[in-house]
């Protein structure tokens, strides 16, 4: 399938970038992906110097808009900080939509994008909305992963994907009354002006090998950080990131900083949609299949959790699991004497229905718990709430 074609060159591309292929191929695409890379950070920063100029003009809706992105690419946690980020200005008494671009979620037919590429046409690109603040719209295929779980776990809060956010934030303005608009991977969407900019980095891997797209995870230079209001240092653990905040305060003095970490909080069967506390891996054998960008965390979890895991897959980010893979997965499980089968709560909205299960499949519901910074943030949302 193209699909497996596609994260099988992915995975390639990036064994490449991290130095685990070796030989004249590797190191060739490694140079080509360097000059690459060059290029790509030169556009990055000629846009930017356009827009501080004055030459390319963001627009403004007239209501607080809000970013939360990276300066990489891959897992930092994000979709649980947009979650509380949106929870606590609605608590402040903010009508809230979050805007998003739905990365991978199902585009039109290939039939449809010829057929209109070899006429001219240039397809409209209408804002979809995966929940409108009372129920849900849209499944993950059409939303995408993380807008479809940011609409399941937050009832009240208008979700809407689409590539065009500033049409995407006229939508949520004019249709819902919406007050505040949270962009979703929004540090670099420069079209629609930011009020503030958070920004999430990595604690177990902040910068990659510091090199751009694509020879490395940065989207832009570190030093760029200089824009954020404030910093979020993720998957802390108890470590603390006392050797990351100093170079991120050489970039940027000004910024909040936060550390926080993602809390397991229970278990929810996918299908039936029990819930388990977590002392029910206390001593379980399970098997772990996920496709998210950072898979070893959540494996390390399930066993700081006291599970046995006997068996794990791993799939590409976001990949989109058939029932075949499902019911693998399981079989290979309970082949290793695994009464359960542990997955994210990401990888929960893409798995298929299947009506016969011989293993449950549960997904771990995971939160943010701040370690330092809380306080800032909770007047940082109030001086938004009440400017």
């Amino acid at each position: 399938m193209a699909h497996n074609r596609r994260e099988k060159l992915e995975s390639y591309v990036l064994a490449v970038i991290e130095g685990r292929r070796t030989g004249p191929g590797p190191a060739v695409l490694r140079g080509v992906l360097r000059a690459l890379s060059i290029a790509f950070g030169a556009g990055v920063q000629l846009r930017l110097w356009l827009y501080r100029r004055g030459v390319l003009r963001p627009h403004e809706l007239g209501c607080q808009v809000i970013s939360v992105g990276n300066l990489t690419v891959g897992g930092t946690g994000k979709t649980p900080i947009v979650e509380t980020l949106a929870r606590e200005l609605q608590r402040q008494g903010r009508k809230v939509a979050i805007l998003s671009r739905g990365y991978k979620r199902k585009s039109r037919p290939l039939t449809k994008r010829l057929s209109d590429l070899l006429r001219g046409r240039r397809p409209r690109q209408e804002p979809l909305v995966v929940s409108d603040g009372r129920r849900l719209l849209l499944d993950s295929t059409q939303g995408g992963d993380e807008p479809f779980m940011l609409a399941s776990n937050l009832p009240e809060v208008v979700v809407i994907v689409g590539r065009d956010r500033v049409k995407s934030g006229r939508m949520a303005i004019r249709d819902f009354g919406c007050d505040t608009l949270i962009l979703d991977d929004g540090f670099q969407h420069l079209r629609l002006k930011h009020r503030l900019d958070i920004v999430l980095v990595d604690r177990t891997n902040p910068f990659g090998n510091r090199r751009l797209l694509p020879a490395g995870i940065l989207r832009e230079p570190v030093r760029n950080i200089r824009r954020a209001g404030f910093i979020f240092v993720t998957k802390c653990d108890g470590g603390g990131a006392g050797e990351l905040i100093p170079q991120l305060r050489r970039f940027n003095p000004d910024a909040e900083i936060s550390e926080c970490r993602h809390c397991p909080r229970y278990l929810r069967e996918v299908y039936t949609r029990e819930v388990k506390p977590l002392e029910f891996l206390r001593g379980l054998d399970v098997g772990a299949i996920s496709g998210i960008a950072a898979p070893k965390g959540f494996e390390d979890t399930l066993v700081k959790l006291g599970a046995r895991v006997l068996y794990h897959k791993r799939y590409a980010d976001h990949h989109r699991y058939t029932q075949q893979e499902i019911i693998w997965a399981i079989n290979k499980s309970l082949a290793r004497g695994a009464k359960a089968l542990i997955t994210t709560e990401k990888d929960a909205v893409r798995f298929p229905h299947i009506e016969r299960r011989d293993l449950p499949i549960y997904y771990l519901r995971v939160d943010i718990e701040m370690l330092s910074g809380s306080e800032a943030f909770r007047e940082w949302i109030q001086r938004i709430c009440f400017r």
